[in-house]
């Protein structure tokens, strides 16, 4: 299922996200929280692979690249264009994290590079997802974790609502909407098993935009928590994913 009319493909999907207006609508204290959640859930699931090598597909948002640099990890992100490391340059130039360019489905890596590979902000963007998800597989290691946004949440309703979403964000773009299943069936297809999947909000993320009052927006998502609504219907969901045994 798509919102709106285009999706972009594969090889530069990331552009937009690494751009200085795409980091406007996680601006503020709103924004900041919203980057909060996802960055705790990625950090814990990561504990299990201390100072572990990690590949960030199309991650030059930064959004995970650089706290996963400040906890010690070997971050390499890979961009589809050079303009991609605008945001994460002084960490570069530092040598904090390493930053390369290449096609983002047919990643410039042998196989199993990375103990780990992320790739946040993209797999609802790229309409050549399966090929995405085989060329993650492939150079992972041990696991490979993402993000999307499923139509079993109040997403359901977004093809509806793009139009209102798009006035109030402004820059908000067309992305796919998944099933569990058919994520999960896609990586089964190379060798990797669910083994962790956590729904970040149940409420729109344009609300809490809206609201700008991280505390109100932590306290409704906390209740939402309770009653067990973000487990079933929590969106965008991450997932991790790892290799299963002998393969």
């Amino acid at each position: 299922m798509q919102t709106g009319s285009h999706i972009l493909s594969g090889e530069h999907a990331d552009i937009e996200t690494a751009s200085d207006g795409y980091a406007a609508r996680f601006a503020g204290p709103a924004g900041a929280w919203l980057l909060s959640v996802q960055e705790r859930i990625v950090l814990a699931w990561l504990r299990r692979w201390p100072a572990a090598t990690v590949l960030d597909v199309g991650g030059g948002h930064g959004q995970l690249a650089l706290p996963l640099a400040r906890a010690g990890l070997d971050v390499t992100v890979l961009g589809s264009d050079g303009v991609c490391v605008k945001r994460i340059e002084p960490e570069v130039q530092a040598g904090r994290i390493k930053f390369a360019v290449g096609d983002l489905v047919a990643l410039p890596f042998p196989d199993r590079a990375f103990e780990v590979v992320v790739s946040i902000r993209l797999l609802p963007h790229c309409d050549a997802w399966p090929q995405l998800i085989a060329e993650l597989c492939r150079v992972a290691r041990h696991a490979v974790i993402v993000d999307y946004p499923t139509d079993q949440s109040v997403n359901f309703f977004s093809s509806a609502l793009f139009g209102a979403k798009k006035k109030i964000e402004k820059n908000t773009r067309p992305f796919t909407l998944f099933r569990h299943r058919a994520v999960a069936a896609e990586f089964a297809r190379h060798g990797f098993a669910a083994a962790a999947r956590h729904g970040e909000f149940f409420l729109p993320m344009v609300l809490h935009r809206m609201l700008k009052w991280p505390a109100a927006s932590a306290a409704l998502e906390g209740l939402c928590g309770v009653l067990g609504l973000k487990k079933l219907l929590g969106s965008p969901v991450l997932a991790r994913f790892e290799r299963s045994a002998g393969i």
